[in-house]
């Protein structure tokens, strides 16, 4: 597999928030998506996932408390940790995750 460029194919997906996997590492799935200044409702997940931004920031609300993750920050979202994002958050975000069977 050759290098792609996050940047290209986040700004190439149809719409904010839909994201697109790249590959797997193990059972972790690597995905990148566009992120724009739209909220996300609330959720969580069986297994925890890292999430990096590549460029902007991600706003969310995690476990009640406020979280900004800026460019070049990685954040390690915990197991059945209810998040939401909120509105702000933009630009380029890489997740690994385990999906959820």
């Amino acid at each position: 597999m050759n290098a792609v460029n996050l940047a290209e194919i986040a700004a190439g997906l149809p719409q904010a928030w839909s994201s697109r996997a790249l590959g797997t590492v193990g059972a972790a799935c690597v995905k990148v998506l566009r992120m724009d200044e739209m909220p996300v409702r609330e959720e969580s997940h069986a297994a925890g996932e890292a999430l990096l931004v590549l460029d902007g920031r991600l706003e969310m609300k995690v476990d009640g408390e406020p979280v900004s993750v800026r460019a070049g920050e990685l954040f390690m979202m915990p197991a059945r940790t209810p998040h939401t994002v909120l509105p702000g958050s933009r630009g380029t975000l890489v997740i690994v995750d385990v999906p959820q069977e």
